[in-house]
């Protein structure tokens, strides 16, 4: 599959140096745009209780038709790329040591090891259904750590030629679904199957996609169940950095044997050691936390305005397939644990 490229116009053929005012011109129409898109996005989704990154996904992909004006296809670029591994960079500034130290070892074990065995189902999955082992590491992180969020940050990591942008949305939307899907299914599925608050508040957070639908389900159930399920899923988030570290390493060969991280995983890992180590007011990590959502949602209608409905139909539903499948392996593992640690 060919990955969808922008193709330049007058402007983007002769782009101006940086942060200047002929820069700045540059850029200013496609990064309105993106930045319009999200705002609508982010208002759809507070008051119709959906996801925005699907809200984001869906306008853009209604703007498709000005990705190769050049007016707006330079800042369109700098929103799919650098906006984005900016809004991964700040992601680090939510973890907590002490919330991930409450888990205990039992319940932080089974969680890295879910998170192994998903990354390998992917990649097992990928192979089955003929396609590439980037895409296997895309699919299975992105179900394995923190859905959309973990998509784009490994997709920011893997070499461009092996990745189409149409695989990253795909993903993105596929993970997306299926974790709504989860938040309303897996409460119910648990309370059947006889488990106790805490089981299914581990569960919850062992296997829900998205951090926001992992708050949303395990509430749902009871407090208790929602703060181990809140702990759980900030494990997982936790373990993104050396997820792209050994990324970073299986495709070293392509960056010419290099292992060096890229800019903005450095930028994730500095800010969570800085988040645990030094003092920080509750108002920084808020606007924070406010400003890498709306950058993450910017970066998606950028993807979104890169990419046609008819492109997306010509993928058929093998990326849907899949991530589902990874989807169903994970529940099935993640019961399984439950049922040996808590037997």
């Amino acid at each position: 599959m060919t990955p969808v490229e922008l193709q330049p116009g007058p402007i983007a053929s002769a782009p101006a140096r940086p942060f200047t005012r002929a820069w700045l011109l540059q850029m200013k129409g496609g990064l309105l745009l993106s930045v319009t898109i999200a705002f609508a996005a982010s208002f759809l989704g507070e008051h119709y209780g959906a996801p925005a990154m699907l809200f984001a996904l869906l306008l853009g992909m209604a703007f498709n038709f000005l990705v190769l004006d050049p007016r707006a296809a330079p800042g369109i670029a700098l929103c799919s790329q650098t906006v984005l591994r900016l809004g991964v960079g700040l992601l680090g500034l939510r973890l907590t040591f002490g919330d991930i130290a409450d888990l205990g070892l039992v319940a932080m074990l089974g969680a890295g090891g879910l998170l192994l065995l998903t990354l390998g189902a992917g990649i097992l999955i990928a192979r089955m259904f003929g396609r590439s082992l980037a895409f296997g590491l895309l699919t299975g992180g992105s179900v394995a750590i923190c859905g959309a969020s973990a998509a784009l940050a490994i997709a920011a990591v893997l070499p461009k030629r092996l990745l189409s942008e149409k695989d990253v949305l795909f993903t993105v939307v596929g993970v997306t679904a299926l974790s709504t899907a989860a938040m309303v299914l897996y409460p119910v599925l648990f309370a059947a199957l006889g488990l106790s608050e805490v089981q299914s508040g581990w569960l919850i957070g062992a296997t829900v996609h998205d951090v926001a639908q992992v708050v949303g389900a395990g509430y749902s159930i009871s407090d208790e169940a929602g703060d181990i399920a809140t702990f759980t899923k900030l494990l997982r988030v936790a373990m993104l950095p050396a997820v792209l570290i050994l990324v970073s390493l299986v495709f070293r060969n392509e960056a010419g044997g290099a292992i060096g991280l890229p800019w903005f995983v450095l930028m994730f890992i500095g800010l969570m050691l800085a988040r645990n180590l030094l003092p920080m007011p509750d108002l920084l990590l808020a606007a924070a936390d406010e400003a890498s959502r709306f950058m993450l949602l910017t970066a998606i209608a950028a993807l979104g305005v890169k990419t046609s409905l008819k492109e997306m139909a010509a993928a058929g539903l093998q990326g849907f397939a899949m991530i589902g499948l990874e989807t169903v392996v994970l529940l099935g593992l993640a019961l399984g644990f439950v049922a040996l640690a808590w037997a």
